[in-house]
């Protein structure tokens, strides 16, 4: 392949975990092929990263994002990778999202000792997760089944959260089934939770490029990564997160799909069989981490075809939400 004229690298902003930079990896190849250009990996440590704390406690919004957008904004990198989820709902004025590139499976999975699928585990089972969202409705789903689960607060990578069990400290851990297939460690998944079961956190899967707003040229190279579907479901999903006034830490899963199409979306192919889709629905819950009381609802409407109809789906969702008591589930609370 000819060299193009513009000969400079591109530098790319990643977080320095084992899947951010398989994450970041994945985009820089993708990039190289639109561009022509060599794409350099700048890895940053955010707050997020460090802190020890559980990110309920340190605010959840944002602590794996602002380390990258201040190196954006000072020009030390050019354009960074970040799982769609971290982002806050807000979107900076001088930065844009110039690409949402197709989405992996959005599902949660759980990794369990001797193979175990989640209706299989024993009583009492220890099951590890950062996310209150995850805590609300595995104890929702347990104790509506008959199943009798105990929901443990965890943090760190993929290793050491995969370690608890093969340490024998938990019986099972629960993850983003995105992640482990970025990493190449699907293969270690015991069960796939169903969206029916857990709903995902809103972007889930998701990746988002971001860029400083005023680099014109790079934008409308990045573009060419978007996936306009993705960007619609996400961007809906995220709607609802804001109109909940909810950060990433808070309760609240999210997912906008294909009624029919749900099982091939699942699979990673979103538009499966060539079939043409009119409808996209939208569903949303909210819940107390001990999984008591929980509002889950769902809207289903035309595709959204611009940003602010794929706003108008999620803000739809959350009054009805709202209106059925979502607001006091929202704030961290005692249990």
């Amino acid at each position: 392949m000819s060299e193009p004229r513009q000969q400079g690298t591109l530098r790319l902003g990643t977080r320095r975990s084992k899947l951010a930079m398989a994450q970041s990896g994945l985009v820089a190849d993708a990039v190289r092929r639109v561009t022509g250009r060599p794409v350099e990996l700048v890895e940053i440590t955010t707050y997020g990263d460090v802190s020890r704390e559980h990110l309920a406690q340190i605010g959840g919004t944002g602590v794996f994002v602002t380390a990258l957008r201040d190196a954006l904004l000072r020009g030390e990198v050019d354009f960074a990778v970040h799982s769609l989820k971290d982002l806050p709902t807000a979107q900076p004025e001088d930065l844009v999202l110039a690409a949402v590139p197709e989405r992996e499976d959005p599902r949660d999975v759980i990794v369990a000792r001797d193979a175990l699928k989640f209706a299989d585990l024993p009583r009492g089972a220890r099951i590890g997760t950062g996310a209150p969202r995850r805590m609300a409705q595995l104890n929702a789903y347990a104790r509506s089944h008959g199943l009798d689960i105990e929901t443990v607060p965890i943090r760190g990578n993929v290793d050491t959260r995969i370690g608890y069990v093969r340490g024998g400290e938990l019986d099972a851990v629960v993850l983003a089934a995105a992640g482990l297939n970025r990493i190449g460690r699907i293969d270690e998944v015991t069960d796939f939770l169903s969206v029916d079961t857990v709903l995902p956190a809103p972007g889930q899967g998701a990746l988002a490029i971001e860029c400083t707003a005023d680099n014109a040229d790079l934008i409308a190279v990045l573009a060419q990564l978007d996936d306009p579907f993705t960007r619609a479901a996400v961007t809906a999903e995220r709607s609802l997160l804001a109109a909940l006034e909810a950060g990433c830490s808070a309760p609240v899963g999210a997912l906008a799909d294909l009624p029919p199409l749900s099982a091939p979306l699942e699979r990673g192919d979103p538009q499966a069989d060539g079939q043409i889709v009119k409808e996209m629905r939208l569903r949303g819950v909210v819940g107390t981490a001990d999984g008591h009381t929980l509002v889950q609802l769902s809207t289903t409407g035309p595709v959204p075809e611009t940003h602010d109809q794929a706003m108008a789906l999620g803000r739809e969702l959350a009054a009805e939400m709202l209106a059925k008591g979502a607001a006091g589930l929202m704030g961290e609370r005692a249990h």
